[in-house]
C-alpha cells in the first residue's frame, strides 16, 4: 500500500562535534521533518579522512531519547560490521528507546577504508551480497525471539541502486529501499526494482521508495522525485546544516500532500 509522501534529512556524522550533531537533528524535527538519519562510517567519507567522525548506532541511540515524533535510521549500515543477532538486538533496544520510531537500515558495505582500519575483510562484492540475504533473514527470526520485542514496526531498509543483485535482494526482502539521485537515475532504478518484484512474484506497493536526494539538489526537484514514485525524499545535509533549505524541502513535500 502506496504511503503519503514523507521529508527527511540525512545529517552527516563527519567534520563536526556532537553539540552540532544535537543540535541539527532537534532542529530538524523542530522544522517538521518526518524522518532523521545518520549513516554507517568509521571516518569521513569526504574531505580530510581522518577528521571527526562519530559511530552511527550510538548516535541513533542519542537521537531515539531526545526527539520525539520523528522516524529515526542509518542509510545505511554495513552489514558486516556487526553480527546479526546483535544487530537486531541493538536495533530493538534503539527502538524501544525512542518509542517505536526506528527503521533498521543495511547494506553491503563498500569503504575500505573502514574494513581495513578494523580489521573487517571487505571481500568481493557477491560475497557481501550472499552475506547481507542471509543476515536479514537471521535478523528478522532474532527479532521475534527477543524480549521485550521492539516497540514498533521496525522495517528494514535495503540501500543500494545496483540493477542485478542489490534490488533482487530489496525485491525479495526489503520493507523499504534507498536509491540516490539525480533523479534520472533514481528513476529508473526504481522501475528495475519495480520488474524484480512482478519476477519474483512481490507486490511493488509494499516496498517504500525513499530516495537520498544530493545536497545540490533543491526544493523545485522535490517535484521531479515524487513524479519519478518516491514516497520518501531524503536530504543529505553538511555542516553547517542549512535549515532555511532544509525547511524549503520539507514544505514542499508536505504540500504534495495537501
Amino acid at each position: 500500500m502506496k504511503t503519503q509522501p514523507k521529508a527527511g534529512v540525512l545529517i552527516q556524522p563527519q567534520h563536526c562535534d556532537v553539540e552540532q550533531l544535537m543540535t541539527a537533528w532537534l532542529r530538524a524535527e523542530e522544522i517538521g521533518a518526518d524522518s532523521i538519519w545518520t549513516w554507517d562510517h568509521f571516518f569521513p567519507i569526504d574531505g580530510d579522512p581522518h577528521g571527526r567522525h562519530f559511530e552511527a548506532w550510538s548516535v541513533l541511540a542519542a537521537m531515539a531519547v531526545t526527539t520525539s515524533h520523528a522516524r529515526i535510521g542509518s542509510l545505511v549500515t554495513c552489514n558486516s560490521y556487526r553480527n546479526p543477532d546483535l544487530l537486531a538486538d541493538i536495533a530493538r533496544t534503539v527502538d524501544q528507546l525512542s518509542g517505536g520510531r526506528a527503521i533498521l537500515g543495511i547494506g553491503a558495505g563498500w569503504s575500505r577504508q573502514d574494513f581495513d582500519e578494523y580489521g573487517y575483510e571487505l571481500g568481493d562484492f557477491g560475497a557481501r551480497m550472499d552475506y547481507l540475504e542471509e543476515s536479514v533473514t537471521r535478523i528478522r527470526r532474532r527479532i521475534a525471539l527477543l524480549n521485550p520485542p521492539p516497540k514498533g514496526p521496525l522495517p528494514i531498509l535495503i540501500g543500494g541502486d545496483g540493477e542485478g543483485r542489490v534490488l533482487k535482494t530489496v525485491a525479495g526482502c526489503a520493507d523499504l529501499w534507498n536509491g540516490w539521485g539525480p533523479v534520472g537515475r533514481w528513476s529508473e532504478r526504481n522501475a528495475v526494482l519495480n520488474q524484480w518484484c512482478a519476477r519474483l512474484g512481490r507486490d511493488p506497493d509494499s516496498i517504500e521508495r525513499t530516495v537520498l536526494m544530493p545536497e545540490s539538489e533543491t526544493s523545485a526537484d522535490v517535484e521531479a522525485y515524487l513524479r519519478a514514485g518516491s514516497e520518501h525524499i531524503i536530504w543529505e545535509a553538511r555542516h553547517p546544516v542549512d535549515f532555511a533549505k532544509l525547511a524549503e524541502i520539507i514544505d514542499r513535500v508536505h504540500e504534495s500532500v495537501a
